[in-house]
């Protein structure tokens, strides 16, 4: 590729001192324009791989020894990644030589050790070390935590109370699932008939992180706190008390009319081929609310969900990732 020189503008109203060369400009905007064209669609479109962070082939892992559908070749791929993506921190960042970040980094551990690695080996012992020195997992973010307790690793006190019955809201109601935005709403629907049901990952091989721990999570008391110390953080904290205290008094006709209702709207936004809402955490929720609620692996909806899903990852010959979502 040519390299031009950046000839900064002039402040002064002075020509510049240097004169640009056209010459080069014209030889990058030729090679831009024929990098763009070979890998234009025949259909006249482009789209590219979206790679995030080691959160998705991690869940994609997870999903996976959830649902004891495993395929060990791209399982392996997607460990080699995560192993490659690993920060000089020890854990894994968020973006691109970033800050460590417990819950992704508890979420990737996770998956390497699902996916049979050993925990000596000098990688797993780095991230483990870096992990507790944070905390340990119970500091984990909420969605994190969620996972784990689908997993059986910590108790469901970890997680804040959600209740599929707010779906049977009124609209002018102070929450209405219509009120937060399309993709949270993807990913919440399907997330309260987990929260619901409460299912139990099969995790064929007994997979466990307690290793991961600073005490054992069933002895943990304050999962749920106010970091803030704000007064809106002590009303929330006061609101999952309240819900968690009459939880036991809710007829349950009223939790499987709800259920109906999340199930309805995930089943109009399956969108044919693309899953719901397009994102990886909106269909893997779907497809572990379909697994709760018993549907075999063969309806429309479960199909469509997991090949959703499966058309997300990018395979090379020794190493892969799962996007976030299609590039637009």
């Amino acid at each position: 590729m040519v390299k031009l020189e950046v000839v900064p503008h002039p402040t002064d109203g002075s020509k510049a001192s240097k004169d640009f060369d056209l010459n080069g400009v014209d030889a990058v905007v030729e090679e831009a324009r024929a990098w763009l064209a070979d890998r234009q669609a025949s259909d006249g479109h482009w789209a590219f791989e979206l790679e995030a962070d080691a959160t998705i082939p991690s869940e994609y892992i997870m999903l996976n020894h959830y649902l004891d559908e495993v395929d060990e070749d791209t399982e392996s791929k997607l460990a080699a990644y995560l192993k490659e993506t690993q920060g000089d921190h020890g854990g894994w960042p968020l973006y691109h030589d970033g800050d460590f970040n417990l819950s992704a980094s508890v979420k990737a551990y996770f998956a390497l050790k699902l996916t049979g690695e050993d925990i000596e080996a000098p990688y797993m012992r780095w991230a483990r070390k870096a992990i507790l020195e944070h905390g340990g997992a119970a500091k984990a973010n909420v969605f994190t935590r969620f996972a784990l307790a689908l997993f059986g690793q910590v108790p469901w006190r970890a997680v804040p109370v959600i209740r599929v019955e707010a779906l049977l809201l009124p609209k002018w109601a102070p929450f209405h699932i219509n009120k937060v935005s399309y993709w949270s709403r993807t990913v919440m629907v399907p997330l309260k008939i987990l929260a619901a049901l409460k299912p139990l990952a099969r995790n064929h091989h007994g997979v466990d992180i307690r290793e991961l721990f600073v005490k054992p999570a069933h002895e943990h008391r304050f999962y749920l706190t106010n970091p803030t110390g704000k007064f809106l953080g002590w009303v929330m904290l006061g609101v999952d008390y309240a819900a968690r205290m009459v939880q036991p008094l809710m007829p349950k006709w009223l939790e499987r009319r709800a259920i109906s209702k999340a199930v309805d709207f995930i089943s109009e936004r399956l969108n044919g081929e693309d899953g719901l809402g397009g994102i990886f955490p909106a269909m893997a929720n779907a497809l572990m609310a379909f697994d709760a609620l018993e549907y075999p692996k063969d309806h429309p909806d479960y199909v469509i969900c997991r090949q959703a899903i499966d058309k997300l990852l990018v395979l090379r010959d020794d190493w892969g990732y799962c996007q976030p979502c299609l590039s637009p």
